[in-house]
């Protein structure tokens, strides 16, 4: 929603483009992927297709950008995925990277956190960027791509999965047609029409507690660090979450009273006078004015399994996860990405079939480990019950007294997924003691020029310590590095190690003495081939 005296798309700050739907085929052929849904994890999956030399043709309904800023926090594991499509940069360039949280009860700080950080990271935790400017850029790499044909203002209204394709039924200006594709990826948000059209529904909890977003534009000298407020004076007995983004804007989430409804509270008169409480509570009496708001209540909800047929469900179509601890956005871009390496892998015939297989446990997994962290922090956020406040009021209480019972105010903030049990996630050596286990995302070094992720090929990589083996032809890339290096500490490597790191940055399997033989099985076993593929 905007104030009253703009239009739908007229903000403070940033331009909203229109898109025209395009002109048709008169006989549309089939496509080797459709993927439905234009914001970020629908793009990140199409462009992940299109670095791996697939095609693709990207559906949605809208005919602009999503507004307002919804997902703002990308952690760093999204940004070396960004980083390996080649699209950090413009991000790098506006966003705000932080690495600190305050959270305070009553006015008083209770905790401090800081997230890991150091030399050997190419990125900071986390940054603060709108979600439309991440549309944005990945627009314009979409825009640029010669493999990606982009359709606005098409709408699918049914499909048919016949077990070798699937055919879309689409409807833009111009009326109704069929669009057919080998494999669908479904990018079309907490509100899937392929959800639906599959006869699937979400399953799991919904949380009492709701929140208005509201985005406000304002000078203000506050450092880019995470603010809690707990039972502000501004909301008594409420939580209020605080971030600075660029363009001077800020984000203020503030939790309603059980005696608000929803329709009152996102009256803007009623927005504009808890947004000038909660800049009472920061110490803030300068200017400001309201850019856009929402509501939302916090959901641990997800689909039994991540494919129905040659359908694949990411980032909302898929599951829908707490905001606390910024995992909603960053673990759907991680299930773009998996599955378009995947997608591409059997597509371009270096993987067979069955590699599709372990999308659903890597990133349902995935989805299931945000809930176990996110539905901890969501009770704090968020009491469920009046025996959950009482407990949670008298940590907050103690926590003025003492630090250890503030930390029950950190939020947990997003880590990647390790896939131990990934039917494409290879084997451990015991020999090995250090370093990132298979399953695991890769951990980044600082090397004599750059960083390690800057050195991995587009596929599978292989990275060699000292007088490992160096396959030919073996469907990989080589980096070696000397075993005397800071980075052979820091992977536990001696002469001779080796781990094989996956198109998607987790590690595939690690030897303590690789062998070529011992790496050409475990690809072909990851692939789900029974001979190598050259």
């Amino acid at each position: 929603m905007r104030p009253a005296v703009r239009d739908e798309f007229e903000s403070l700050y940033f331009d909203y483009p229109h898109f025209e739907a395009p002109d048709r085929p008169a006989v549309e052929p089939l496509r080797p992927v459709a993927v439905v849904g234009a914001g970020p994890v629908g793009m990140i999956a199409a462009l992940t297709l299109a670095h791996h030399g697939v095609r693709s043709v990207l559906l949605d309904d809208k005919a602009t950008f999503n507004d307002g800023s919804r997902a703002i926090c990308i952690s760093r594991s999204s940004y070396h995925i960004l980083d390996s499509l080649g699209l950090t940069q413009p991000c790098l360039e506006k966003s705000l990277g932080w690495t600190t949280g305050r959270s305070f009860y009553r006015g008083q700080q209770i905790l401090e956190f800081a997230m890991p950080d150091g030399p050997n990271e190419k990125f900071r935790p986390m940054y603060n960027l709108q979600q439309q400017y991440i549309e944005q850029f990945l627009w314009n790499a979409v825009a640029d791509s010669d493999l990606i044909e982009a359709r606005w203002q098409s709408k699918v209204v049914g499909l048919v999965d016949d077990g070798s394709s699937v055919r879309l039924a689409i409807t833009d200006p111009s009326g109704r047609y069929e669009l057919p594709a080998k494999w669908v990826i479904a990018a079309d948000g907490a509100r899937s029409a392929i959800r639906k059209s599959c006869g699937l529904r979400l399953k799991g909890e919904n949380y009492e507690g709701r929140y208005v977003i509201a985005d406000v534009q304002m000078r203000h000298d506050f450092p880019t660090i995470r603010r809690a407020l707990f039972d502000p004076a501004s909301r008594p007995g409420g939580t209020v979450l605080i971030h600075r983004q660029p363009d001077d804007i800020w984000r203020i989430d503030y939790q309603l009273r059980d005696d608000e409804s929803a329709e009152d509270a996102v009256r803007e008169e009623n927005v504009r006078a808890a947004v000038s409480r909660v800049l009472r509570d920061i110490d803030y009496d300068g200017d400001w004015d309201l850019e856009w708001w929402s509501v939302y209540s916090a959901n641990t909800l997800l689909l039994d399994d991540y494919r129905k047929g040659r359908v694949f469900f990411a980032g909302d179509s898929a599951h829908i996860v707490p905001i606390f601890g910024v995992r909603g956005l960053n673990n759907g871009i991680a299930d773009g990405h998996n599955i378009g390496w995947k997608l591409a892998a059997v597509l371009k015939g270096s993987a067979e079939d069955a590699l599709l297989d372990s999308y659903t446990p890597e990133r349902r997994g995935a989805t299931l480990d945000v809930f176990a962290n996110a539905s901890k922090s969501t009770r704090f956020m968020t009491p469920p019950s009046h025996g959950w406040r009482v407990m949670r009021d008298a940590a907050l209480s103690l926590a003025l007294t003492r630090e250890s019972a503030g930390r029950l105010a950190n939020p947990r903030q997003m880590t990647p997924y390790t896939y131990a049990d990934s039917p494409a996630t290879g084997p451990d050596d015991p020999g090995i003691s250090r370093g990132p286990v298979p399953g695991a995302m890769l951990q980044d070094v600082a090397l004599d020029s750059g960083f390690l992720s800057d050195r991995l090929g587009r596929g599978f990589t292989l990275l060699v310590f000292g007088n490992g083996p160096k396959p030919e032809k073996a469907g990989l890339a080589v980096v070696a590095l000397p075993a005397t290096w800071a980075a052979a500490d820091i992977y536990g490597a001696g002469d001779g190690t080796a781990y094989l790191i996956r198109p998607d940055l987790h590690i595939a399997a690690r030897w303590r003495r690789a062998t070529e033989e011992g790496i050409r099985q475990c690809m072909n076993t990851i692939l789900a081939r029974e001979e190598e593929i050259v």
